[in-house]
């Protein structure tokens, strides 16, 4: 195989392996969330006024382990989503970088990439992310698995959301270009400080892990502040066609973007826009530079893993020739 193939492996599995971690430590935190956000009342008739009231149900129904259910469906849907983002994310930046004989890669193109990449991502783990958020919205002690939760409907509503899945390719294309931004004029700076001073860094090309864990945070932040209006609407859109008491079944046209923002607008006014948006935040913002810091501090051991492994392959390869 090229290089590049092996170096996009290598920044895919890292963003897997720090999906996986992340995911499953904030878990009971998106499960609050996200059933948070799914609920919608009329006239101030709500079962959830804060996040902590879905926490307390779950206390008080003795189902705390219900605030774990969806895991298995969303640790699967996260780690292929990562890997898939990142590695188109690299495979066609390296490529542009070859192709155009640049050096660098601005701020358009980089957007562009990860757009793309995004899209891709979204096609193909749509299945996986409706059917997680109908288990994290399903009520207490009551979710399906996974293939029963799939099951459960038309092809067309196991693709809900797809839509304005598409358009929150948005959210990530943002994030990581901020942060690929900030990643570069830091090292920039690290590199000039070890100049002046006549001393060499471990290594200009990684970050520390705080570094890397505040600089995915204020990255994670710009992309959901602008972008969140179009998250509740992708929640409430997958959680409209179980069974919980808490979530009122909504009509078609409440499955498309302009019908979601609409029905929002008339219950809930412009704050129904935002409801939830410190949770999100909160969550996705831990999660998000979580989930960079791990991937910068295991990218070189993976990097090297396949290195060892290509190398393995070429000499598997020799010996069958020469057998």
């Amino acid at each position: 195989m090229a290089n590049v193939n092996f170096e996009s492996l290598a920044e895919a599995t890292s963003g897997a392996v720090g999906a996986l971690v992340s995911t499953a430590v904030l878990y009971p935190l998106d499960t609050c969330k996200t059933k948070y956000q799914a609920e919608v009342g009329s006239h101030g008739q709500k079962k959830y006024r804060k996040l902590s009231d879905v926490l307390f149900e779950a206390i008080s129904k003795g189902q705390i382990l219900s605030l774990y259910q969806g895991l298995g469906t969303k640790n699967l849907q996260s780690v292929i989503a990562q890997f898939v983002y990142f590695y188109g994310y690299s495979y066609f930046k390296r490529l542009y970088l070859v192709k155009s004989g640049f050096k660098s890669i601005g701020t358009t193109v980089n957007l562009i990439i990860a757009a793309f990449a995004g899209a891709c991502t979204a096609i193909i783990t749509q299945p996986l992310d409706t059917a997680a958020s109908r288990m994290q919205t399903s009520a207490f002690g009551k979710s399906k698995g996974l293939w029963e939760t799939l099951s459960n409907g038309s092809l067309s509503e196991v693709f809900d959301g797809l839509s304005i899945s598409l358009v929150l390719t948005s959210n990530p294309a943002i994030q990581y270009t901020v942060f690929d931004q900030l990643k570069q004029r830091f090292i920039q700076r690290q590199q000039s400080k070890q100049s002046a001073s006549g001393s060499a860094g471990s290594s200009p090309e990684s970050l520390s892990a705080f570094s890397a864990f505040l600089l995915g945070a204020m990255s994670k932040s710009v992309a959901t502040i602008i972008t969140y209006p179009l998250i509740r609407c992708k929640v409430m859109i997958q959680a409209s066609n179980h069974e919980d008491e808490s979530i009122e079944p909504k009509p078609e046209s409440n499955k498309t973007i302009s019908g979601c923002l609409s029905s929002i607008w008339k219950e809930e006014g412009v704050p129904g826009l935002f409801k939830g948006l410190q949770a999100q935040i909160l969550k996705t913002v831990l999660s998000s530079a979580l989930l960079l810091m791990i991937k910068e501090k295991i990218s070189r051991f993976t990097w090297i893993t396949m290195l060892a492994l290509r190398r393995y392959l070429l000499v598997s390869k020799k010996r069958v020739k020469n057998a």
